[in-house]
């Protein structure tokens, strides 16, 4: 069985803020590089075989910042990255209410788009690595998007450089 470790990436001024993020491509802020690095110790003595990571620049870099402290190259994947929020990218929730009153989602990526996009990527991943330990940097709604697909309906929200562990039997 190969284990996944799904890692949302370090905290941006946009997280901060409340912002939606989706496709946009903030970086990391200084909290985000010091929770990386702080993780990059509570990890460095687990076995982990590769690193994987969504190609937008807070995930590359958190990911970055894992591989240097874990002797481990990364590989970028876009289809890991966050669902695409369409025009709600950069707003916060009572800027959205304001703007689009009537709507009650938003115009871009539909949820069953972001599924099949992360969880295909995520099994191509763990079948390179069969009997191995993964570890991958991700987004919020993408981790959630997986933990719909193994165990139904997920509302928890994952924090910031936060690990959950996922076993992958195909």
């Amino acid at each position: 069985m190969t284990e996944l470790l799904l890692v949302r990436h370090g905290e941006t001024d946009w997280n901060r803020e409340g912002r939606w993020q989706g496709h946009a491509d903030p970086p990391l802020n200084d909290a985000g590089r010091a929770q990386a690095r702080a993780l990059g110790k509570t990890l460095a003595n687990e076995r982990v075989d590769a690193i994987y990571t969504s190609d937008l620049r807070r995930a590359a870099e958190t990911a970055e910042i894992l591989g240097a402290a874990l002797g481990r190259p990364v590989t970028s994947d876009p289809d890991l990255r966050e669902i695409d929020v369409g025009s709600w990218s950069g707003l916060t929730r009572d800027e959205v209410a304001e703007r689009y009153p009537d709507w009650d989602a938003h115009d871009g990526e539909s949820r069953d788009a972001l599924q099949a996009r992360v969880v295909g990527a995520v099994r191509r991943i763990a079948r390179r690595h069969p009997g191995g330990r993964v570890l991958i940097v991700t987004h919020g709604g993408s981790i959630r998007s997986l933990e719909r697909h193994v165990n139904g309906e997920s509302e928890r929200v994952t924090g910031n450089c936060e690990v959950r562990r996922l076993p992958f039997a195909d």
